[in-house]
């Protein structure tokens, strides 16, 4: 069947994720090949010191974003979009979003992005004895306890932006296991929420002083493994998703996942052994164990694979902001010169000038703090360039340190599993827009993780692709498992094109993390005087 005749008759995929500054839409054939895509650019925005973006902001932007894939649709087949074999959606792990009974947003959203949360962090650590980290919604939660804010005693339920979503376009408060690893920890023997710890978060309640009446389990989503029924479209999700009317509910829906399960099944790293880095606004990287670490890294955050599978991660606040900020200096520059200035083709030579540069960077060093970073241990950011009098200070050296300070945070907790831990990884892969540019991104992950690092084509589709792969599975898995499905039904052939470090591209970037880690008081300085 042609892609013209599959969108016909309703049996393309739909996947849409809401990443930190696009929401991506992508429409599939039955075997996950991407046929049309949609796409819609938004940011966050600091309100009264919190990271945020409002409601209209969510819903506006996902009906911008349909509306480009059904224009895209036309304009290439011919066809209204009208119908879908199954849809899934994906966002931004972690964050708080709180309702009343009556389905009413009790504070603005909370984003993954803020970092106010140390206090319930530490304390739930503690509690635990698992890492909570300030971005997960349960410090969150435990947040507002502490802090007694009034819209506590009210809350019905809260959920991340993901499981958001689907509640409103399918009524189900549901969440798949991976996106729900962000947000309280899983008894991985039985993929949902770990009852000892919610207990022991219930007596913590108990001995609030908010008025809260309810237990954690009740306000929690029904967590999803992947491949479950998570509901259907509603006729009134439907009119939300599409205004103009073409689409009418009933279409099944996979459970909703976070950003950091639909990279690893976009990179096909859901096996043991595997790993991959999403590198962007923010970066992480995930690898999935073959057993339990030994202690709890306040560094390293245990999730789940969007099939239950225990995963150790490391989350980065920040990436590629401070290099797209550098990158538009040289366009204003080359503009005020009188050149027109291609954005794809000045980022593509940016980047590339880089591997042209001394290993380590020529003893310049940045950091690319554009908010707070906890893996290092600051709860705000700054900006910082600095170099010596005796600093290599051209051009290649002055790219390749912001690539270099992108993954700079991302690789002192990386270490702690690879030294630490003896963490065994037999293949990495990389997505996100580090790697858009043919070698570079991949080259530099490679010599900070110490390991070969493959791109694959379809990488750059990232997570809207990978939670099409997801709703796809929910219709084709005939028994298999996720790993099988993947193996055998969209990855079959692909290996990616794989790169492994140079021995001295692995010291050059030992060199620069020695001054990155020496320099940090220097962060701290700015942060004073910036922050």
């Amino acid at each position: 069947m042609d892609a013209k005749q599959l969108i016909q008759e309703g049996k393309a995929i739909l996947g849409v994720e809401f990443g930190s500054t696009r929401i991506k839409a992508v429409l599939t054939d039955e075997g996950g090949k991407p046929i049309a895509q949609g796409g819609h650019g938004w940011e966050n925005r600091l309100e009264n010191g919190i990271w945020t973006y409002s409601l209209d902001d969510i819903w506006s932007g996902l009906k911008d974003c349909y509306m480009d894939l059904k224009k895209d649709v036309k304009d290439n087949y011919g066809v209204t979009l009208s119908g879908f074999a199954s849809i899934g959606f994906s966002a931004m792990m972690h964050g708080y979003l709180a309702f009343n009974s009556e389905g009413e947003l009790l504070v603005p959203f909370r984003t993954w992005r803020n970092t106010i949360t140390e206090e319930a962090a530490n304390a739930l650590t503690k509690e635990f004895d698992y890492n909570i980290p300030q971005r997960w919604s349960i410090a969150h939660l435990y947040q507002a306890v502490l802090n007694k804010e009034d819209h506590i005693k009210d809350i019905s339920f809260f959920t991340t932006l993901s499981g958001y979503v689907h509640w409103k376009l399918t009524g189900k408060k549901v969440l798949g296991v991976g996106d729900a690893s962000g947000m309280f920890p899983i008894d991985i023997n039985t993929g949902d929420f770990d009852k000892g710890m919610i207990e022991k978060f219930d007596k913590l309640i108990a001995s609030s002083s908010t008025g809260c009446t309810w237990k954690l389990e009740d306000i929690l989503p029904k967590c999803l493994m992947a491949g479950e029924d998570a509901g259907v479209l509603t006729d009134e999700g439907a009119k939300l998703l599409d205004p103009d009317g073409d689409l009418k509910g009933g279409i099944p829906l996979c459970p909703p996942e976070g950003d950091a399960g639909t990279g690893m099944v976009a990179t096909n790293s859901v096996a043991k052994r595997t790993g991959n880095i999403s590198a962007g606004t923010s970066v992480f990287a995930m690898i999935v164990l073959e057993k339990e670490l030994s202690k709890v890294y306040p560094q390293i955050d245990l999730v789940t694979t969007p099939d239950g599978a225990l995963v150790a991660m490391v989350h980065c606040n920040n990436c590629t902001s401070e290099i797209n900020a550098w990158v538009n200096i040289f366009k204003e520059y080359s503009e005020l010169m009188g050149y027109k200035t291609d954005m794809n083709e000045l980022f593509t030579k940016l980047y590339s000038v880089a591997l042209d540069a001394d290993e380590d960077c020529g003893n310049l060093l940045s950091y690319n703090y554009v908010s707070g970073e906890p893996v290092t241990g600051f709860d705000k950011g700054a900006l910082v360039f600095a170099r010596g009098a005796g600093s290599s200070f051209t051009l290649a050296n002055f790219m390749r340190m912001h690539l270099y300070s992108a993954l700079g945070a991302l690789k002192s907790g990386m270490d702690l599993l690879f030294k630490s831990e003896d963490v065994k990884v037999d293949r990495m892969f990389g997505h996100g827009g580090y790697f858009k540019t043919k070698g570079v991104g991949q080259m530099i992950a490679a010599s900070a993780v110490g390991a070969p690092v493959s791109v694959m084509e379809t990488a750059g589709e990232g997570g809207a692709w990978g939670i099409a792969l997801l709703a796809a599975y929910m219709i084709n898995k005939n028994g298999r498992s996720l790993e099988q499905y993947l193996a055998e039904d969209i990855f079959a052939g692909q290996k990616g094109e794989s790169l492994e470090a140079t021995k001295e591209g692995i010291e050059g970037f030992d060199r620069f993390m020695d001054n990155y880690m020496k320099g940090l008081p220097i962060e701290k300085e700015a942060v004073k005087l910036f922050g």
